[in-house]
């Protein structure tokens, strides 16, 4: 069914899958341990350099930076964040809002950065474009735009059938939306570069280094980072695992790992794009309840992905990036119905990752000054900006500032834990039928959103 499925993913794999660097060589004191080197725990270490040159960081990561998430996600570098309309209920209006807008800026931020330090990650800001393929979906598009012009008139655009046809050429469009807060990258070179120029500022990071256990801090000694190949103390240790926070002791049950998985085709011929057009490379996804989201390519492949088989019992996570052949199939049928045209191209690639999901569905960040602890992540599948904006709330923090972002309402946000197994796979598996179920019922006809994606929605949390 693909070419090749996992070594990682298809991002890593166009530029060689790297060796893990030089790993923790013993005991180490610093002044902030992040523990993580994907997008949050590099980005954080990135504004904590900038701001303090003096401070000394390490950075530890289990196999390479990007490994996780930043280095097999769907390259999609847009606004969008998990639970601002829980926030909104929580919190008030108000408070989401700031949280949307700074979202909205840091679209731009990651990309203003990676061109000041010399980042070539493949960067097209072409906005995200979203269409609707039935009648439910464009009862949901037409909701989800009322929903966005709530928080500012000018964030969306409603489209027709034909203007979202003429962006990308999707059969069975019905009409689409498009907001100009997105942009198409490519995530390891993203992630790989950001590494780079963390370590140019001087950041240890110590790749091939487990941590075992994260040790809250006390009256008598500070908080602590534990691997096997010797203890890292700090006045400050953040946690940056999203997806593979399950793996560290005590932590199985604060966020699930969910599965999602990509394909990417061959490269495709310039007939294919004279059809189906994107000459904007405006990211794509659509308004199904198990939905998709693709981009173009920089060497023009479509890159696609979906939810697939969503969780492995126990949290456990993939072996490498290698995904179900019953999932590479789902997502062919995926392809083969958005773009009839590319039916009989090549899988070159298939891959899967993992993100965090909380039981809430809302992203949090938070600094315990009393543990020395701090984390953040839960970004349910929208983190590439959202690391970003991560990174710098984190630093604020650690930094003790008092500022516009540490005031936002994920800041602090606690949410109860998962259920034990084998509820928790059992009511993942159940939610995920329900979503696929109610696509099916849309597909045949059905007018109106199902009720059964309705009660799933109910059920998760997510309602």
């Amino acid at each position: 069914m693909a070419a090749v499925n996992g070594e990682v993913s298809f991002w890593f794999a166009a530029g060689g899958v790297p060796e893990a660097g030089p790993g923790l060589p013993g005991d180490r004191d610093v002044d902030v341990c992040i523990v993580g080197g994907g997008y949050t725990g590099l980005w954080t270490a990135y504004y904590l350099k900038k701001a303090d040159p003096s401070l000394r960081i390490a950075v530890l990561e289990q196999r390479f930076c990007g490994y996780g998430a930043s280095g097999r996600n769907g390259g999609w570098l847009y606004n969008g964040f998990a639970g601002r309309g829980a926030f909104a209920k929580r919190y008030g209006q108000q408070r989401a809002a700031a949280m949307q807008r700074v979202m909205d800026d840091s679209v731009g931020e990651v990309v203003d950065v990676a061109d000041q330090e010399g980042i070539e990650a493949d960067i097209v800001r072409g906005g995200v474009l979203e269409v609707a393929r039935s009648k439910p979906q464009l009862e949901r598009l037409r909701a989800f735009v009322e929903s966005e012009r709530a928080y500012g008139a000018d964030r969306v655009e409603l489209l027709g059938a034909k203007e979202a046809g003429d962006r990308v050429n999707v059969a069975g469009t019905l009409g689409g939306s498009w907001s100009p807060y997105g942009a198409r990258i490519q995530p390891a070179k993203l992630v790989r570069g950001l590494a780079r120029t963390v370590r140019g500022l001087g950041v240890e990071v110590y790749e091939g280094t487990a941590v075992t256990a994260i040790l809250p801090g006390s009256a008598h000694r500070g908080p602590r980072a534990v691997t096997p190949y010797g203890t890292v103390s700090a006045d400050r240790v953040l946690r940056a695992t999203e997806g593979f926070t399950a793996g560290l002791r005590g932590e199985r049950r604060t966020w699930l790992p969910m599965n999602s998985a990509m394909v990417a085709t061959e490269p495709l011929p310039a007939d294919f794009w004279a059809d189906a057009g994107w000459q904007g490379r405006e990211v794509l996804g659509d308004f199904a309840h198990a939905y998709m989201y693709a981009q173009r390519t920089a060497d023009d492949r479509i890159a696609l992905g979906g939810r697939g088989v969503p969780y492995r019992f126990g949290s456990r996570t993939d072996s490498d990036g290698s995904t179900q052949v019953e999932t590479v199939r789902q997502l062919r049928a995926v392809l083969d119905r958005f773009f009839p045209a590319a039916a009989q191209a090549r899988i070159d690639h298939a891959w899967a990752g993992v993100l965090g999901v909380p039981r809430d569905w809302c992203a949090t960040v938070e600094l315990d000054r009393l543990t020395g602890l701090g984390w953040a992540g839960g970004y349910v599948g929208s983190g590439v900006t959202t690391a970003n904006l991560a990174g710098r709330t984190l630093c604020d923090l650690v930094l003790e500032r008092d500022t516009e972002l540490t005031r936002l309402p994920w800041v602090g946000h606690t949410v109860r834990r998962w259920e034990p197994e084998p509820l928790r796979w059992l009511g993942v598996h159940a939610m995920y039928a329900a979503y696929h179920a109610a696509d099916r019922q849309e597909a045949a006809g059905r007018a109106t959103t199902s009720p059964i994606a309705r009660i799933a929605d109910l059920v998760s949390g997510r309602g």
